[in-house]
């Protein structure tokens, strides 16, 4: 099985800012896997925060080319615990590896993977779109420029009610508010009363990651639900949020992919808790990979290819949060 990586830098249509960081250009990771003629594609973003790079990935990755001359025709399953020795410590690699190898996988027996899985796409969740931290004049322009069933709403400044104020003038969509981490335990009790006479559907991460007396107590007394995203990284988080959130947000390349990701939605789901997954910018390279998991999730901001100038790949696409699957096996990748 050969390995194919490129690097790309992904330019936005806009600056993109949440509580901790302003981005205008997003690096990215493309892994090929290929073998037998066919070609399976995974990717993953870089991102300071978990201190992911694309030179770190593409350094870690180089070490499992002699297990994947050794691969065969084994199980996602198989492939991703062999993998997962070596890199245990770089889920972001790990992640865009065994997303390749899921979609190489289901295009070898010429399904598309949610087919592979047995999953119903009749009632799949809207995607929302993403809005980020700006002027109120400019946050309502992107609104404008892209109308949309339900808006994330990036928050975390000083003065974030008025901003839902303001922006729900314009629109009568569903919002999410995100606060990445920004707001006090306090902030968080009173905003959700406020936010949900606004028509606020939940509240992701409110508190930083770590403090769980906080989540605890937020849990208890706010109003809205609330998803985990920083708090929730892997599997065994799942168990960790519970009776801490509502529901959690599996971000793929945190939890080291598909194959751990659809572990982790069924165990919430078991929980008695909301299911929920997310991207991190990527091209529609890995949308079209979280798009697979669309049947068992409750919410989902898959967004990320729509915030790009210029895309690098076809795949799924979206028509107002609605879901539009390629006709190609697999994930439906094709790179342009």
């Amino acid at each position: 099985m050969e390995l194919i990586l490129r690097e790309y830098d992904l330019k936005l249509k806009h600056t993109f800012t949440i509580s901790r960081k302003s981005i205008d250009v997003q690096p990215t990771l493309i892994v090929e896997l290929k073998s037998d003629g066919i070609s399976g594609y995974g990717e993953a973003t870089a991102n300071p925060y978990y201190n992911s790079t694309v030179p770190m990935m593409m350094a870690d990755l180089e070490k499992i080319k002699p297990l994947l001359e050794q691969t065969l025709e084994e199980t996602p399953e198989e492939f991703w615990m062999k993998m997962q020795q070596t890199l245990r410590h770089n889920s972001f690699a790990l992640c865009a590896i065994d997303n390749a190898y899921n979609d190489w996988y289901a295009r070898k027996k010429v399904v598309k993977l949610y087919e592979l899985w047995n999953y119903n796409i009749d009632k799949n969740p809207l995607t929302d779109y993403t809005i980020g931290i700006d002027s109120i004049e400019k946050m309502v322009a992107k609104m404008n420029e892209l109308p949309w069933p339900i808006y994330k709403i990036k928050l975390g400044t000083s003065d974030d009610i008025a901003i839902v104020k303001a922006l729900r003038k314009h629109t009568m969509a569903t919002f999410r508010i995100d606060a990445n981490c920004g707001w006090s335990v306090d902030e968080t009790i009173q905003n959700a009363v406020e936010l949900k006479k606004l028509g606020v559907e939940f509240l992701e991460q409110p508190l930083p990651a770590d403090d769980w007396h906080g989540h605890k107590e937020v849990f208890k007394h706010a109003v809205l639900p609330i998803i985990a995203d920083e708090s929730c990284i892997i599997e065994t988080d799942v168990l960790k949020c519970h009776q801490h959130f509502h529901g959690v947000n599996i971000k793929l390349t945190k939890c080291g992919g598909l194959t751990p990701a659809r572990r982790m939605l069924v165990q919430a789901r078991e929980l008695g808790m909301r299911t929920m997954a997310g991207c991190m910018t990527e091209s529609t390279v890995g949308i079209s990979a979280i798009a697979q998991l669309l049947p068992q999730l409750d919410y989902v901001d898959m967004d990320g290819a729509l915030l790009l100038k210029e895309d690098i790949a076809t795949g799924i696409r979206l028509d107002f949060g609605k879901t539009i699957y390629s006709e190609l096996p697999g994930t439906g990748v094709a790179l342009l």
